[in-house]
């Protein structure tokens, strides 16, 4: 059973900085892309960050790019997000996600192509 389990989140200042973790189980990890993604109320779930199976690639949403870094430990089966110089707007639960990797180097902005997803953790930055 593939299980996906977010932890860091919580309230900080606008300016702020917090570390999101994703622990993995039941799968491979070191074969997936995996990804963050978030939801802000009343909004759709977007993209924010996505790396390879290997951690040499990664892309970010450009509302976030110089300001979000992702990151993976493949021996602890863990993806993280550091963010740093948090905004009001950054205000939104975070979810992590894992898609099967087809070959070295992928990413995938795109959410369908996700096949598990954690419950997320809330994030809000307060002005």
């Amino acid at each position: 059973q593939v299980q996906l389990v977010e932890s860091g989140g919580g309230l900080v200042q606008a300016g702020g900085s917090l570390r999101l973790s994703c622990a993995a189980s039941g799968l491979p990890f070191s074969t997936y892309v995996m990804g963050w993604f978030r939801q802000a109320p009343g909004k759709e779930r977007e993209f924010v960050a996505t790396i390879s199976r290997g951690g040499g690639i990664t892309a970010y949403a450009d509302s976030v790019k110089g300001r979000f870094t992702i990151s993976r430990d493949n021996t602890k089966n863990t993806v993280y997000l550091q963010m740093n110089s948090l905004k009001p707007e950054d205000t939104a639960v975070y979810y992590c996600a894992a898609d099967r990797s087809s070959y070295p180097g992928e990413t995938t902005k795109n959410e369908n192509e996700y096949e598990h997803w954690g419950q997320g953790t809330q994030v809000t930055v307060s002005s």
